[in-house]
C-alpha cells in the first residue's frame, strides 16, 4: 500500500518562478537541511556525482556578472532580467555533476543529479520557500568561474526563495494509463 502523504506531497511539487519571491532571505540552516536532503538521492554504484555551489547576498552579483560575461552577445534585457531574478532569489545553487567515465554512464549520473534536485523541490513542498531549475545554455560556459575540474560540469542553476502566497495553477498531467502498457 502507498502511503497517501508521500503521494500528496510528490503531487504538490512545483516550480516557483523568481518573479515570485519576496526577496527575503532563507536561513543557511534551512539550506542546509534540504541540502542534506538532496544527498540522499539514488545513484548508480553509489557514485553520488552531485555537487553543489551556493550563491547568496553579495557573492550573487558574482555569479550574476560571470553569467552576462559568457554570454558577450547577451541584451540589455537579458542583462536586466538576470540581476531582477538574482535580487528576488535568496540563494542560488549551481547544480554540478563529477563524472565518474569508469563506473557508470554519463546518462546515469544526469540522472541521479537529477534525483538530488528533485529531492530539494520535494524538501520545499509544503512550506514558504519556492524553488526553480534553470537549465539554460550558459550553464555550460560557467565551469571555469565555478572553478571546475575536466571530469565535472554544471547542469544548471536552481533559484530558492520565499514566497508570500502561491498562486493556484490548474495543470493537468497526461493519464498515465496512456502511458502504460501491461
Amino acid at each position: 500500500m502507498i502511503n497517501k502523504i508521500n503521494s500528496k506531497i510528490i503531487q504538490s511539487r512545483r516550480s516557483t518562478y523568481p518573479r515570485d519571491f519576496n526577496g527575503n532571505r532563507i536561513k543557511d540552516s534551512v539550506i542546509k537541511e534540504i541540502l542534506e536532503n538532496a544527498n540522499h538521492a539514488p545513484s548508480h554504484r553509489m557514485t553520488q556525482p552531485w555537487f553543489f555551489k551556493i550563491f547568496c547576498d553579495h557573492k550573487k552579483i558574482s555569479l550574476a556578472n560571470a553569467i552576462i560575461n559568457t554570454n558577450p552577445h547577451s541584451s540589455e534585457s537579458f542583462k536586466k532580467k538576470i540581476f531582477e531574478n538574482f535580487e528576488q532569489t535568496s540563494h542560488l545553487i549551481c547544480i554540478c555533476m563529477k563524472r565518474h567515465k569508469t563506473i557508470v554512464p554519463e546518462w546515469e549520473e544526469i540522472a541521479a543529479t537529477s534525483m538530488s534536485v528533485q529531492n530539494i523541490w520535494l524538501s520545499i513542498v509544503n512550506s514558504n520557500i519556492g524553488g526553480y531549475w534553470s537549465t539554460p545554455k550558459y550553464a555550460e560556459n560557467l565551469n571555469e568561474f565555478l572553478k571546475l575540474s575536466a571530469d565535472e560540469r554544471c547542469l544548471g542553476v536552481f533559484y530558492l526563495g520565499i514566497v508570500n502566497s502561491f498562486c493556484i495553477r490548474n495543470i493537468s498531467r497526461n493519464n498515465i494509463s496512456d502511458k502504460t502498457t501491461w
